[in-house]
């Protein structure tokens, strides 16, 4: 049976999980964690950078043992598996799509005087330096993109869809991944739409690779335009 028909969780795995991203991650980590952070490197890129790589060790050990090992599944529950060639056309018309609609929606957004700079853009901008740079892009472009496929697609969309259905399952899961975005509101349109075509990459390609793919090229672009803007 397709794995858009069926899954091998309950609500059992899904509570949990929610608990982990919602009470851990939102809770504890960026809201506790993430200050102290701050205070010990006194510069926003670090600190979001380790927060970052700890959020995604503890999303990656939820997923393990709530949803994998229990059940003695493999991580090809979670879409980690190859996907066809034929398939960078889908990620190439994506990645352009959501960049175009990203700077359509960040043009409309700054009309009503929304500003796109947060506190690791401002810290990039006043050290900027090849090491900061690639901090900036491995934190942006790899780090985030995998757990958070993983999560969110792989888990998260494919619990959704088994059970709601397509259109229901794109449009709850990329409003969890806006959500969770919180305290960036400047950026949640762009994050709903990115949600959207993260999971439909996933739809239908079957893997979560080429929604990791779209997601870093995407991240990292955007660290680029930070450095020469």
């Amino acid at each position: 049976m397709s794995w858009k028909e069926r899954d091998k969780w309950g609500w059992r795995e899904f509570i949990l999980l929610m608990i982990i991203e919602f009470g851990v991650v939102i809770g504890i980590i960026k809201f506790f964690i993430k200050p102290l952070y701050s205070q010990w490197f006194k510069d926003e890129l670090y600190a979001g950078t380790l927060m970052g790589l700890t959020i995604a060790i503890v999303i990656i050990i939820g997923v393990y043992f709530i949803a994998l090992r229990p059940r003695k599944l493999s991580w090809r529950e979670v879409g980690i598996r190859p996907f066809d060639k034929k398939d960078w056309k889908l990620i190439i018309l994506l990645s352009i799509l959501l960049l175009a609609g990203a700077i359509i929606v960040m043009s409309l957004t700054s009309l009503i005087g929304n500003s796109y700079e947060n506190g690791k853009t401002e810290a990039i901008q006043k050290n900027l330096a090849i090491h900061t740079i690639i901090i900036a892009f491995i934190s942006a472009a790899i780090i985030s993109p995998v757990y958070e496929e993983i999560f969110y697609r792989g888990f998260l969309y494919r619990w959704l869809r088994t059970r709601l259905g397509l259109i229901a399952a794109l449009i709850l899961s990329s409003l969890i991944f806006t959500i969770v975005h919180i305290p960036t509101y400047n950026v949640m349109p762009v994050n709903f739409l990115s949600g959207v075509i993260f999971a439909w990459a996933y739809e239908r390609t079957s893997s979560v690779w080429p929604p990791v793919i779209i997601h870093g090229l995407t991240n990292g672009l955007m660290v680029l335009l930070t450095v020469t803007g």
